[in-house]
């Protein structure tokens, strides 16, 4: 069965394309057709900010109560639930995401975020009275900061848009969302329930195109924030961008973040966490510890653990209940990952996977690959391969550890097993990164999630991300 949609959702309706350029889609796991959309051009791009800003000034978006927009969220949620079951299979077909995993990412959490931040809306004071020394008082007021263009990456369309979307609203901003072409029939969900939740027309506008395209969005001067997650090259230069015309940039980028096995932990006990945070969605997960830290003393023990997990491990159609490790996204990403394989069996020892699985002819399938003996300075350890393959690196006490952790351009992630809870958190808190998990990695709503260095800058989720989209107005109140 594909789906074919003629129309992009502009200022609250299905508005006919300016050009017939179209996207096709394809089923990761069967190659397959899934249906094909129209493609944005610059004129659907300007449109689609045309009506963002007419929402953010002539609605009443902006400048109505928090707990009006809080309910509004509250039913855009209602309708996000109404159609999780579609959006998880939707984005399981489009990029691989075992099912399982994407019903409890692209269902749960992104529909958990969107309650959260209208629940913050909803007790969230606009204005702060302070003492002044001059005057009488200083009233500080929060201001939703005006039309922010979201663009999304494609391995976690429907959380990654949310987490943009969600704060958003929350300010009483107006947004135009990029979505990448290889995942943009979720976004045609996400409009439907919008409308059935009765956002006002251009609150939300969707307008799916390639590269070109949202870099058009990104120098739209039109847009008064933008917020982009992807890879790290990409997001330089629309740092680049924002810098020069001095506008509001979140960047949440790549990683390459390690996972610290201590000598004390026991590898039975962690493994199933383990396998979560270094192969979740198969790799395609930008705080994936692709880099696992062994202790010497124990190097041998750790190894046979990973590549047995990883050899275990159920490589299949992302829509069957079985599967732990679906497809690449696309031929073009396989052929990438695949690129990094042979360079690790120049780097390191094969120890698990190294080809395609068998018995699986259609579909972009990778083997979960582990390679031993790898120096932190290898290729395989530098860069972000973005597939189920890891590199297991000796260290030789908790100094090393860290040194090792620490020796990346990358900072988002990481985590720390240890049978010693305190232990393992006086070794995190030594780990540069923007976010590290206590033996698994438990992300969490209500708390800042970003990256330092190449790994971006800013802040999604908790409350950090909200007054991401605000600016601060300070009322001095003379006597």
């Amino acid at each position: 069965m594909t789906t074919n949609h003629t129309a992009f959702f502009i200022g609250g309706e299905w508005r006919a394309p300016a050009s017939s350029k179209r996207i096709d889609l394809v089923d990761a796991s069967t190659q397959l057709p899934l249906g094909s959309i129209p493609e944005a051009t610059p004129s659907d791009i300007d449109r689609a900010v045309e009506a963002a800003r007419q929402a953010f000034d002539h609605s009443g978006w902006a400048t109505t109560t928090p707990a009006v927009r809080a309910a509004a969220m509250h039913r855009f949620a209602d309708a996000l639930q109404a159609r999780a079951a579609d959006l998880a299979t939707t984005v399981s077909r489009q990029n691989g995401m075992p099912i399982n995993l994407a019903e409890a990412f692209e269902g749960g959490f992104a529909i958990g975020m969107l309650r959260y931040y209208a629940d913050l809306a909803a007790r969230r004071e606009i204005e702060e009275t302070r003492p002044s020394q001059l005057g009488r008082e200083t009233i500080v007021r929060r201001n939703p900061i005006g039309v922010c263009a979201a663009i999304v990456p494609w391995n976690y369309p429907v959380v990654l848009a949310i987490s943009k979307i969600a704060p958003a609203l929350a300010a009483g901003c107006t947004l135009v969302v990029k979505p990448s072409p290889n995942t943009a029939l979720d976004s045609y969900l996400l409009a439907e329930a919008a409308l059935e939740a009765g956002l006002p027309p251009g609150v939300i506008n969707w307008v799916p195109g390639d590269r070109t395209v949202g870099g058009y969005l990104v120098c739209h001067p039109g847009i008064d924030k933008v917020a982009f997650t992807g890879s790290t090259a990409a997001g330089r230069e629309v740092s680049r961008v924002c810098a020069e015309m001095l506008r509001p940039v979140s960047l949440e980028l790549g990683g390459k973040s390690a996972a610290i096995v201590l000598d004390d932990a026991d590898l039975d006990t962690i493994m199933p966490n383990l396998q979560f945070i270094t192969m979740m969605n198969q790799g395609q997960t930008c705080v994936a510890c692709s880099r696992v830290l062994a202790p010497r003393s124990r190097y041998k023990q750790v190894v046979d653990a990973v590549a047995t997990m990883a050899a275990s491990q159920t490589v299949g159609p992302a829509l069957e209940r079985t599967t732990q490790i679906g497809p690449m996204a696309t031929a073009e990403h396989r052929e990438r990952v695949e690129g990094f394989i042979a360079r690790g069996r120049l780097e390191g020892r094969l120890v698990a996977g190294g080809g395609r699985p068998a018995g699986l002819d259609r579909g972009w399938f990778v083997q979960p690959t582990v390679f031993a003996d790898v120096d932190n300075t290898a290729t395989i350890a530098r860069e972000e391969i973005f597939g189920p393959v890891l590199a297991v690196i000796p260290y030789n006490d908790e100094d090393d550890a860290v040194r090792i952790a620490n020796d990346s351009i990358y900072g988002l992630g990481g985590t720390v097993f240890s049978a010693d809870v305190e232990r393992a958190k006086h070794v995190a808190r030594r780990v540069r990164t923007g976010t590290v998990g206590i033996n698994g990695y438990p992300l969490a709503i209500g708390s800042p999630f970003g990256g330092i260095k190449a790994s971006g800058q800013g802040r999604e989720f908790g409350p950090e991300a909200m007054s991401a989209y605000e600016y601060l107005t300070s009322m001095y109140v003379g006597a």
